[in-house]
């Protein structure tokens, strides 16, 4: 892979290719990744095309690197530190139970976890059976011939209260006080899952063929794999509501509005799905180099599908909806714009699939898990939005440019 480097002779943009090599701290050479951008400040959504230094993505390979540097800004500041995988790894497969065994060490601690894969009836197809991660097992319908496993991130990093942090097996191997959340410690279980499963030809399942769910604040963290772990194929989070796929600016906009949702200065008091840091900015938002757009365009030009419930306001429709907008640009600039989708509708309890939505949901999983050529072009509102009003001008002030 890769990017390049903006050289500004004149008024002439020049587009310099780099190699790839990467440097520990740094991310892709020539490309450094900060965890913070001091005197940041921003009231508007953060612009996806412009790197840490203000210069212009031009390239897709461009992109590579303003999707690294989005990375570690989020790590940052509200999902602290996601570690790589363990010097030393160990993982078996039991064939007739389907249960896969992982351990995992790091210095003298070490810790095992097992999840269960459920297998289609038949033959597989040729290199194995796509799979459905699902966190706490999910709450959408999987199409048949599609492998499940359902994820058990509650017991990776405990998410009752604020009385969770630091406890859970992800702990338990990097001490209580690592400064990652819940939600970064369930990324790195997911990618010692896909880990297990590369190195486990037996399990039969395509590593190429892998999608991650979950509803609610599983929801959210289902985003959060989708975005670090770039070895899913297709990301669905179902009504992840604040912290997934709204905006931390867009949701303060409509509080200020008049209509009741959740927001980063009230999630930090709930729960431990981010890091300590973040408690530190929720109440200057804009000093954020980044929102959640960002976020949803770290999984661009992967496949990526959400689901949002208008029926409850606590889940900022309007933020949703313009946050996915913002991060519809990145695939829109990377010419995969069917890649994206997002429906939100009301007409059914909180995690409860609604039927009429089954249709756009297969579509995904056709195009990103059986290899059926489908469209895929469902991005749309039932514009409930509690009497706030949603202008994308007043929040968006870039163009999308073409990505060569």
């Amino acid at each position: 892979m890769k990017f390049s480097t903006v050289i500004q002779l004149s008024s002439v943009l020049l587009v310099a290719p780099r190699a790839n090599a990467q440097l520990p701290g740094l991310g892709w050479l020539g490309c450094p990744t900060p965890s913070t951008i001091p005197n940041f400040n921003n009231s508007k959504l953060p612009d996806p095309f412009l790197f840490n230094d203000g210069l212009p993505v031009l390239t897709k390979s461009d992109w590579e690197c303003r999707r690294a540097q989005i990375g570690a800004l989020i790590q940052g500041y509200e999902a602290g530190v996601l570690p790589g995988k363990p010097s030393h790894v160990t993982s078996t497969f039991n064939a007739t139970s389907g249960v896969l065994s992982i351990t995992a060490f790091n210095g003298g601690n070490n810790i095992t976890f097992a999840q269960t894969i459920k297998y289609p009836t038949g033959t597989a197809p040729a290199g194995g059976w796509p799979l459905v991660i699902g966190y706490d097992g999910g709450s959408i319908p999987v199409p048949s011939g599609i492998a499940t496993l359902s994820y058990a991130n509650s017991a990776m990093a405990v998410q009752n209260d604020l009385t969770s942090r630091g406890v859970g097996l992800f702990y338990d191997l990097y001490g209580a006080n690592h400064t990652a959340s819940s939600m970064t410690a369930w990324v790195w279980g997911v990618s010692r899952i896909i880990d297990a499963l590369e190195d486990l030809p037996k399990a039969n399942i395509n590593t190429k063929k892998i999608a991650v769910t979950g509803c609610s604040r599983d929801g959210k963290g289902a985003l959060m794999a989708g975005a670090f772990e770039p070895r899913i194929a297709l990301t669905i989070p179902q009504e992840s509501g604040s912290g997934g796929d709204t905006c931390w600016r867009l949701s303060l906009y409509e509080q200020s509005s008049g209509s009741v949702v959740q927001t980063a200065t009230e999630i930090v008091q709930e729960n431990v799905w981010f890091s300590t840091n973040f408690a530190n900015y929720v109440n200057e938002l804009e000093v954020l180099p980044y929102d959640h757009h960002l976020l949803l365009a770290m999984v661009a030009p992967r496949g990526l599908v959400s689901y949002e419930n208008t029926d409850f306001a606590w889940l900022s429709p309007l933020s949703a909806w313009g946050c996915v907008s913002a991060a519809h640009t990145v695939y829109e600039a990377l010419g995969v714009a069917q890649n994206h989708g997002f429906e939100q509708i009301g007409g059914h309890e909180h995690c409860a699939w609604p039927a009429n939505l089954t249709a756009s949901l297969n579509s995904f999983f056709d195009k990103f898990l059986l290899n059926e050529n489908v469209s895929t072009d469902d991005f749309s509102t039932n514009d409930v939005f509690y009497n706030v009003t949603w202008n994308a001008a007043n929040w968006i002030n870039w163009k999308t440019p073409r990505l060569l």
